[in-house]
């Protein structure tokens, strides 16, 4: 059994609490809240070792791994101490707000050999998972152009702030909505080398943007656009869509399906047909041994589960892909400066972090 430790139960704490328990390979050992009522009532129902502090917390208990789900502020310091009692950590995203401490924490938990994941839930989605698979085989030939879009009902009016409206706490639509985009584009197609034209935009809130827009750039001259709003109460919950454009067709993909337009003469050699494809989620979603929120919240969690018990690490979800998603972020919000100052600029290219083989070494490499 995997002994495990959550930290943080706020609205994801307690959806990963329902998980953990609920795991047939891991045994909850305790968890960490500083709110009073919450771990009391906690302890009360459910007998779990209970604390108000995570350091004395990884002092006392014999532990594998963590599992942290505080606000954003608190992750690298909770990272740093979990590297320290060398554990396997699962940190909610966005990994860390400062670029340098997610450099440095990235490095460190490489060299540890222990697994590190960050929550970018959508990787497990079926259909975004189908359209990373059709794009390493080619379907759409050389890739131009890449758009990600994600809305939400998060803030709709002016009020008082929250930690995910305070820009040292949370840090806004960039850091909370925009950062499971870009991680996806990442995810389908590599890190851009450069990002220009950004805007961060005020709607509702003081201290933080509310929409984000960004283009793009990569190696070969392919393009990219970010849109990002969690002021649009058009939609009931948070939507996630990425569309991809090749030489040989495009890849249209969000929560519920996948729709491949292809127009090679080869469709049979990728199960297509010519002209416009769907697969639907539900006919490639994988049972899993808990359902809450979305298969894919459990399946990341799983798949965290699966590389402690067998003994294997996948750089594709390691804090380094995370910090990738860390990188773009501090080029948008450079990039958003320039943009407000009038001085629009384009850096040179650097050579593209592919996430396939030696990636980890090249995410090292790049930091060293």
């Amino acid at each position: 059994m995997i002994r495990i430790a959550l930290i943080g139960l706020g609205k994801m704490g307690i959806s990963h609490l329902a998980i953990i328990r609920s795991h047939p390979d891991v045994e909850l050992v305790a968890v960490c809240d500083t709110t009073g009522y919450v771990v009391n009532t906690l302890s009360k129902y459910t007998g779990v070792k209970t604390y108000s502090d995570y350091n004395t917390m990884l002092a006392k208990e014999e532990l594998d791994a963590v599992v942290v789900a505080t606000p954003s502020r608190f992750h690298a310091e909770i990272v740093r101490a979990a590297l320290k009692k060398n554990l396997h950590i699962f940190c909610e995203k966005p990994f860390c707000l400062d670029l340098e401490e997610a450099k440095q924490l990235a490095r460190e938990a490489a060299e540890n050999g222990l697994v590190n994941q960050v929550g970018y839930h959508y990787r497990f989605v079926a259909a975004f998972k189908e359209a990373r698979r059709l794009l390493q085989e080619g379907v759409l030939g050389q890739i131009h152009h890449v758009r990600a879009e994600a809305y939400g009902p998060v803030v709709l009016r002016a009020k008082g702030s929250t930690w995910r409206t305070n820009r040292t706490e949370g840090g806004g639509c960039l850091f909370d909505y925009a950062s499971h985009a870009i991680d996806l584009m990442n995810f389908l197609v590599g890190p851009p080398t450069d990002v220009s034209g950004a805007v961060l935009s005020k709607i509702f809130s003081e201290d933080v943007d509310d929409e984000v827009y960004g283009t793009f750039h990569y190696p070969g001259g392919m393009s990219g656009q970010l849109v990002a709003n969690w002021s649009d109460d058009s939609f009931r919950k948070m939507s996630m869509k990425v569309s991809i454009w090749g030489t040989k067709g495009r890849i249209q993909a969000d929560r519920q399906e996948v729709q491949i337009y292809y127009r090679g003469d080869d469709a049979e050699k990728y199960g297509l047909k010519k002209g416009w494809n769907v697969k639907y989620t539900t006919e490639m979603t994988e049972e899993v041994w808990y359902y809450l929120r979305g298969e894919e919240y459990s399946s990341q969690m799983d798949y965290f589960f699966k590389q402690i018990s067998e003994g294997f690490r996948d750089p594709a979800f390691s804090f380094s892909s995370a910090l990738e998603t860390d990188i773009v972020i501090s080029r948008i919000q450079s990039a958003a400066s320039d943009t407000a100052s009038g001085d629009i600029r384009f850096s040179q290219p650097t050579t593209t972090v592919r996430q396939k083989g030696g990636a980890l070494q090249r995410i090292l490499a790049k930091l060293a």
